[in-house]
Formats: structure tokens, C-alpha cells, sequence
């Protein structure tokens, strides 16, 4: 087999110490570089009763066996956010994988409003608990998956940084026009990445490389 050549050539680079940066400009840099970002349009509920619905770019599947999952609060001026603040009290949540159908729904639901008040009326999606927790699901949504948290873990500086809420799945449940056995159609999912600011992409301009062996 040949060996792919190294083409020599290295472009102009500025380099950035991050001692030297501030939070936001770290922020800037690491979120504009990592993209896309899946997006975790993450639904909890309070003992109290109230819905949450927020969507993370912080956010991913981290193991497989079982399948697990985490998203990433950061602070908030008013005390920790709905959607950690529920976490802890339930230790549940669902993931509503957002779709190029939903993207305008998961973009209002990104707006601050007053602790009790539901984003999902807000967007106006229907919230639907979830048949194996009871945790509250987007009933638009192609595909949900059902959690149990298993662990938070604080990272960051402190009075700052973020929590990782980490949870494990209990059911997947995912639209059948989608579904061959257990393999999910990419193009028919029509997935949307987060990059930076106000920018997203839709995940199809797909392409296959034959992984080595």
C-alpha cells in the first residue's frame, strides 16, 4: 500500500495562549473551530411541575455500551438553568434530535423567559411524556431519546465553567420512514449542525470514505 504523501506545505498561523485570552474569546475560537456541533434539544421537568425545553450545541453521545449522553449547561446570572436545575431534581431528561423540520422551533426555544414558563408553548411544539420515563418529549420531533442521569461533573474555572449532565439511554424512539432495522437513513433525517453565532448547516452533503482495515 502507498503511503499518502505529506504535501510540505504549512500556512500562517497565529497562535493564541489561552492565560491570555478571556472566557469569551476562548469561547469564540473553540466554538467557531469544532463544528459542526450536534444539537441536544434537551426536555426536563421540575418537581414542580414545569417543562423545560433548551437547545445545546454542548452536547453529545460519549459511549455505546450503554448508549450515553451528555450537554453542558453554563452559568446563569439567576441561579442554575432550568434544564440543570430539573436534571438534578428528576435525574431525567429526553434528547429531541433537531431536524431541518424543527430547526425554527429549536431556535425559539433558545429565548429567555421566567422560570414556569414552558418553551415548548413558546415554540409551539407539543409536549408528550415520554411512554418509558414520563420525562416531557417533542411530539414533532423524528427522533427522541429518553434519559437517566448518571452523573454531573463541574468543569471549568471556578464561578464559571459548566456542568456536564451525564445520562444514560432507556428508550430510543425514532420515526419508522427513517429505520432500516436499527441503522437510521442520514440523508432522510435531515439533521442540523450548530457552527458559531447565528450559522447552522443541514448534514447533507454526505460522502463515504471506506475506513482502512
Amino acid at each position: 500500500m502507498t503511503e499518502p504523501e505529506a504535501s510540505g506545505v504549512t500556512e500562517p498561523k497565529t497562535t493564541f495562549n489561552v492565560a491570555d485570552l478571556s472566557p469569551v474569546e476562548g469561547y469564540k475560537l473553540g466554538s467557531g473551530l469544532v463544528v459542526p456541533r450536534p444539537i441536544g434539544w434537551i426536555g426536563t421537568r421540575g418537581t414542580d411541575g414545569s417543562e423545560n425545553l433548551a437547545p445545546y450545541s454542548f452536547f453529545n453521545m460519549v459511549s455505546g455500551d450503554p448508549p450515553t449522553f451528555l450537554y453542558s449547561p453554563g452559568p446563569n446570572p439567576d441561579g442554575p438553568k432550568g434544564s440543570l436545575r430539573n436534571a438534578e431534581e428528576t435525574r431525567l431528561f429526553s434528547i429531541n434530535i433537531v431536524t431541518a423540520e424543527t430547526v425554527e422551533a429549536m431556535n425559539a426555544t433558545a429565548a429567555t423567559v421566567p422560570h414556569g414558563e414552558s418553551e415548548f408553548g413558546l415554540a409551539g411544539v407539543t409536549s408528550i411524556p415520554g411512554p418509558a420515563t414520563g420525562v416531557p418529549t417533542v411530539a414533532e420531533a423524528t427522533a427522541t431519546i429518553e434519559c437517566r442521569v448518571t452523573q454531573f461533573v463541574k468543569v471549568g474555572r471556578e464561578g464559571g465553567g459548566n456542568v456536564l449532565v451525564i445520562g444514560e439511554a432507556v428508550a430510543f424512539h425514532v420515526a419508522d420512514r427513517i429505520l432500516d432495522g436499527t441503522r437510521v437513513d442520514q440523508a432522510g433525517l435531515r439533521a442540523v449542525g450548530r457552527h458559531v453565532g447565528n450559522t447552522y448547516s443541514n448534514a447533507t452533503d454526505l460522502f463515504d470514505i471506506v475506513r482502512p482495515a
